[in-house]
Order: C-alpha cells, then structure tokens, then sequence
C-alpha cells in the first residue's frame, strides 16, 4: 500500500508540473513515505531525513508522509527542523497545497502539517491514473483496520475500515488495463472486508468485485492482499477455484501457533479455524500457494507458544511467508503487557522459524521444476537477453527469450529451482 500511495504522490506532483529527480543531490522535493509498523523503520526516517543535507549545507524541501508522520506528527518538525510537511496517510491529496503552505516557511521550526483524517474520499480527488510503466499494478480497494490488534498500529495511524466504491475501483481498474497493465493486485489493511454495492445497488463482498474485474478485457491476472482469517468468506474462497484470472495465491497471515497468544494478540480466531481456511481454500484450488506473517517474541510466548507456531507451519505447508521479531509501538496495549521476551530469546526463535520457511520455500519451488507454466515478464535480468517474470504462484523465472519485451506473458518450461527463484526455458509454439 505504500508503494500505491508513493506512486499517487508522485502522479500528484506530475500534475504540478514536476517530474521525477534523477537523484536525491538534485532533487527540489523529497517525500519520505514511511511505515510505522515496526520501531527500526520508524527510526530510519530520522536517518534519511539527515542524508538529505546537501554538501554546501543545505537541504531539498522535505515532506514526511505515511504512518510515521500519522503517529509523530509535529514531534517530526521538532525533532528534524528541516522538514518542511508532515501529512498522514488520509491526506497526502493536500500535498499540493501544503507544498504551498511550506514555502512561506520563515523559520526553521516552521511545518505544514495535516493529519487529519477526513471524511471524504482522498481517492475522489487524487487525478486520474497515468499510463503505467510497469505491467501490473497495486489498486487499493480498501483502508484501515477495525480489529485492534493489540501489537498493531494500524488503525490508529489509517483509521476505520473504509472501503472505497464499486464504480470507483472497476474504472481505475479499466484505465490502468487501459494503460497497459496486464496484472493488478487489489490492496487493504483487510483486503477481503471488501463491501460495496455494485452497479445494480446489490451488496457485493471481495469475490463479487473480483468477479466484476474478471470481465475487464485485457487484465490477464487478479491477485489481493493482505488478508484477515476472520474475513475470508466461502464465496471468496469459492472465487479461488472458479475465476481463472485470479492466481492461485494467498497471503492469509495467522502471526502464531498459539491459541493463548492469538488470544493475547486480539486476534479473533484460533488456530483450528485457520487451519480449517486452509483447507478449505485448497478444496477449491488445490495448485494453491499458501504466505502468511508471523510474530515472534510477543509478550508472554513460552517455549511451548513458540513451538506450537512451528507446528503450525509444518501444517500449513507455505510456499512463502514473512517473519518478524514482535516490536512494540507506542500507544498499543502489547506494549504495556507484562512479560516482554528477551532480545536474544526472540533472535533464537526467529532464526529456527525462518530456516523452516525458508525450507519450505525451497520445497515449493523444487514441486515446479519440470512443469510448464506462462509468466509475466516484470523486468530484465542481468544477462544478454534475461527476463525475470512470475509464474501465476509469484515465483520468480529467469529466463533467455527472444522477440519479446517487458509486459509479454510467454510460455516456459521450468528447468531448475533455488531457493528464491526458478530458471526456465522458452516454450517455442509450432506455426500452424
């Protein structure tokens, strides 16, 4: 999402007549899109903000957005006087006007600033989307978090679920097909609480907008992300075995193993019913690549918490999956809690959950050897006529091709697999 948001924020500044610095020393106007999930990144914001300081002393205009600016607000100008906006991620449409608002700046303290979040739609104001570069493209469908987790900064820094309308999102979607793109993942904090009415005034859920997007001509693949257990209705899961263009991959993150700790963390479902999701989803498309997300180290895992996590990857079987040591934000109740795990504890774990993954990973990959597959070239390799594209279950092929160019989607034979991707080989198609 916040590589969704930047791209808006850089179209805005389009709009303005500004285009893009070929490097930071020459840039008039830098906008640090930050994240607040975690204390490193929100520490690294600071960093950059004093690389910025140009050799002869001065600095580009800059502006903090995102969930950081969202969280700190003016605590960011007191801490770094040369920042010029601080806007939250509800509303970086004004960026234009808090632009203006920086440049009669007189002091140094001096900061445009706006973390509002307001009621209407920042999409409605946000210009058309240009012709894209690239041959897929994130559309966020869906903002904030109604769930409260309890180590989760979310909805205080995005706010209330709000998804965004029917009409809204499939004519976004039209122009971006429109401009090329062959390939959209459709993006939210609870992507699957998706609700909206369609065209006709019915109540659909994600499935019915995923199946609206299914009849767009020219969009070849649907993916979406991220998404919570507790919203992953049958229809959706339906969706997965009978929309062809939606890839047979999910990201259902679960963060542990442990029913007191998925209790501790707010979570509103137990490892049974995720489990159940499971298998309820490979029912329906059993090709199915399975990612998730956990935390490790969270307040009052024991030994047996942790080992229940492993177990529960062994049964989930992942073709990928993220993992963090637990980092507590200001503000949210886990960071409060009594019983907070020990760095070099969480480091251990970490290191035994990820070399699992990562085996896993490895498995799934070796599985595609031999097959034949279509990819999406995304970007050239590194060597004389290389391609790097994903398969439909977000591998990565590289492969030597001729007569083809970035956005093709083109047939191979998979040769070989490591652990991060796969090579393949050009399927060449007999003239008829």
């Amino acid at each position: 999402m916040n590589v969704y948001d930047g791209e808006r924020m850089a179209e805005m500044m389009q709009e303005q007549g500004m285009h893009a610095a070929a490097s930071r020393e020459e840039a008039d106007l830098v906008i640090l899109n930050t994240c607040h999930i975690r204390e490193k990144a929100a520490e690294k914001v600071y960093s950059d903000i004093g690389r910025l300081r140009r050799k002869d002393g001065s600095t580009p205009t800059i502006a903090v957005a995102g969930c950081v600016a969202q969280a700190e607000g003016a605590e960011i100008a007191r801490r770094a006087p040369s920042v010029d906006i601080v806007v939250g991620p509800q509303a970086y449409h004004r960026l234009p006007s808090l632009l203006e608002e920086a440049k009669t700046k007189t002091k140094a303290t001096d900061c445009a600033i706006d973390t509002d979040m307001p009621a209407n739609s920042k999409f409605d104001i946000l210009p058309d989307r240009p012709r894209q570069p690239r041959p897929t493209a994130f559309l966020t469908v869906q903002e904030g978090c109604d769930k409260f987790c309890t180590y989760c900064v979310v909805p205080y820094t995005r706010g209330a679920e709000i998804s965004r309308s029917w009409s809204a999102i499939v004519d976004e979607a039209k122009a971006l097909v429109d401009g090329g793109v062959k390939e959209i993942t459709l993006l939210g904090q609870n992507v699957n609480a998706w609700t909206g009415e369609d065209d006709k005034g019915v109540m659909q859920g994600l499935d019915g907008l995923i199946r609206a997007l299914d009849r767009i001509n020219g969009l070849e693949r649907i993916r979406y992300t991220t998404s919570h257990a507790n919203d992953m209705t049958q229809g959706l899961i339906d969706a997965h075995g009978e929309v062809a263009k939606l890839m047979p991959y999910l990201h259902l993150p679960v963060q542990s193993g442990s029913n007191p700790i998925l209790q501790a963390m707010n979570r509103n479902h137990s490892v049974e019913s995720y489990l159940a999701i499971l298998e309820k989803v490979r029912a329906a498309r059993p090709d199915i690549a399975l990612s998730g997300d956990f935390i490790v180290g969270f307040p009052g895992e024991s030994d047996a918490d942790f080992e229940a996590t492993l177990d529960v990857v062994r049964a989930a079987n992942y073709s990928q999956a993220f993992s963090f040591k637990y980092s507590p934000r200001p503000g949210t109740p886990a960071a409060t809690m009594k019983e907070q795990i020990a760095p070099e504890i969480m480091d251990e774990r970490l290191q035994r959950l990820q070399a699992l993954l990562n085996e896993q990973q490895f498995a799934f990959n070796r599985g595609l050897n031999g097959i034949d597959t279509n990819i999406l070239l995304e970007r050239k390799g590194k060597k004389p006529g290389q391609f790097v594209g994903k398969t439909p279950w977000l591998t990565s092929v590289h492969v030597i091709a001729q007569n083809v160019g970035i956005g093709d989607m083109i047939d191979v034979h998979i040769e070989s697999a490591g652990p991060n991707s796969l090579q393949g080989r050009v399927i060449e198609r007999k003239a008829a």
